[in-house]
């Protein structure tokens, strides 16, 4: 089963993604992650990236189709994969609908995580990320055992500066006005799944594994 699940920063989209991918017995592949090991391992394809990290601007189309079409070619991928973070744009999605075919595979269904603009705001003013390996956190619905420390692995949690002020609004602004797009685009495949991203995270996990499966069952 190959799976995207798209939603805004502030979702709870990363979560969901890692239980969900467990959940189905599927490689989670998160977009985020793959620019961090490439850059840290000085590939080609991490050298080339980490210009445009450094900056502070997006990763050009081409190269980020690459690291994932890659990616999702090795061996540990071949049961299926639940993509995170990708794709972003029309042009990311309907080089992975070619890459696909290519392997021949297909995407079997795009998850929408829905999440009203306020909530997604109240949820980022107050998000926290350790140090050590980008555990997240909220203050209000997910906070750390001991404060400003991570549970996992003991390093400083910290607040990103994207997730401040202007920042935020920013950031969800593009989301709405060019990620959503790809909404219709699944849509008009039959793809489409929709779950409501305003519940606990037990209960939002629950649905999505419910979501996926009956969709699979429809088909």
């Amino acid at each position: 089963m190959n799976i995207i699940l798209i939603g805004a920063q502030g979702s709870g989209k990363g979560t969901q993604a890692a239980r969900l991918a467990q959940a189905l017995g599927i490689r989670h592949v998160a977009s985020g992650d793959l620019f961090r090991k490439a850059v840290d391992e000085q590939t080609e394809l991490g050298l080339k990236a980490k210009a445009f990290l450094d900056r502070g601007d997006l990763v050009p189309d081409d190269i980020t189709i690459a690291m994932i079409l890659s990616r999702i070619n090795e061996p540990d991928c071949a049961q299926g994969v639940l993509l995170d973070g990708f794709p972003r744009n029309l042009i990311q999605a309907e080089a992975l609908d070619k890459g696909l075919a290519n392997m021949q595979r297909v995407l079997d269904c795009t998850v929408y995580l829905n999440v009203p603009r306020e909530v997604l705001l109240r949820r980022l003013s107050g998000r926290y990320i350790c140090r050590a390996h980008q555990h997240v956190y909220n203050i209000v619905t997910n906070p750390p055992k001991v404060p400003g420390i991570c549970d996992l692995d003991g390093s400083e949690l910290y607040q990103r500066p994207d997730d401040q002020g202007d920042a935020v609004q920013r950031r969800l602004d593009i989301f709405f006005r060019e990620t959503i797009r790809l909404l219709d685009y699944y849509r008009n495949q039959q793809k489409l799944v929709e779950v409501n991203g305003d519940q606990s995270i037990e209960q939002v996990h629950r649905n999505l594994v419910e979501a996926v499966r009956r969709h699979a069952q429809e088909k």
